[in-house]
């Protein structure tokens, strides 16, 4: 039975126009329409009566537990132009993220990657990899993590994700990529004290990356517009915890 999408976080709409529109998408949406147990941003924004005569052609994809920008296409057009931005590089897609360890400066991160038919995963792979590059700047070191800022120069599926587990920096929560499960206080605090009612509630426990900014040229008039979503709330709680405990 499908999840009662009422009940689900919901995007907000950040642009639209006759030619695209741009949602800042929670942690939890599938980016499309739903399938079986997991809610889109199609079901919650066709509930509100916003583009239920069209179909959602998406520009650029993140995972269901990625919060951010997404931006659709209105036309098959319109999508085509929008997406040759992305693999030419025209585009710019802005990530924030929150990495495990101290990573110790700015640098490139150039690191091929291969689709594996067999797992069909994608994976860094030095011999049969296309050539992938992740720009990777500090924003600030935090309890054991750190804030950085990531902007992918070639789009592969999970392109950050596998770059910075690759040099030793995974996600703080990324158990499919090397991070862990959840963000826990405990971890982090001395002295912490247990609940004896309750389980300890996560501070985060979701990938923690955020697209926070996506800049393209418009497919109709080819002026440059930027998109963006705020630093989700979960984010926003589990750095200043971190930050009290540096």
């Amino acid at each position: 039975m499908k999840t009662d999408v009422r009940r689900r976080p919901r995007p907000t709409i950040l642009f639209f126009d006759e030619h695209l529109l741009a949602v800042d998408k929670p942690a939890g949406l599938l980016a499309g329409r739903g399938t079986g147990e997991c809610a889109g941003v199609g079901d919650l924004l066709g509930t509100e009566g916003w583009f239920t005569d069209e179909p959602l052609l998406p520009v650029n994809k993140i995972d269901p537990h990625v919060s951010g920008v997404v931006v659709y296409a209105r036309a098959p057009n319109d999508q085509k132009r929008l997406v040759d931005q992305v693999k030419t590089g025209a585009a710019t897609l802005d990530y924030f993220a929150l990495v495990s360890g101290c990573v110790p400066s700015d640098s490139d991160i150039d690191l091929p990657i291969h689709f594996n038919k067999r797992t069909g995963r994608t994976e860094v792979e030095p011999r049969r990899g296309r050539p992938a590059c992740t720009e990777l700047r500090v924003i600030e070191r935090v309890a054991g993590n750190t804030w950085v800022a990531c902007r992918p120069r070639t789009h592969f599926a999970d392109q950050i994700r596998l770059h910075l587990a690759a040099i030793g920096f995974p996600l703080t929560v990324d158990p499919e990529h090397g991070g862990g499960s959840a963000v826990l206080l405990s971890s982090y605090k001395p002295n912490y004290k247990p609940s004896r009612r309750r389980l300890e509630r996560p501070l985060l426990n979701r990938v923690s990356l955020h697209l926070a900014c996506a800049r393209f040229q418009h497919p109709e008039h080819g002026a440059s517009v930027a998109f963006e979503a705020e630093i989700p709330k979960d984010l926003n709680a589990t750095l200043s915890q971190l930050r009290r405990l540096a």
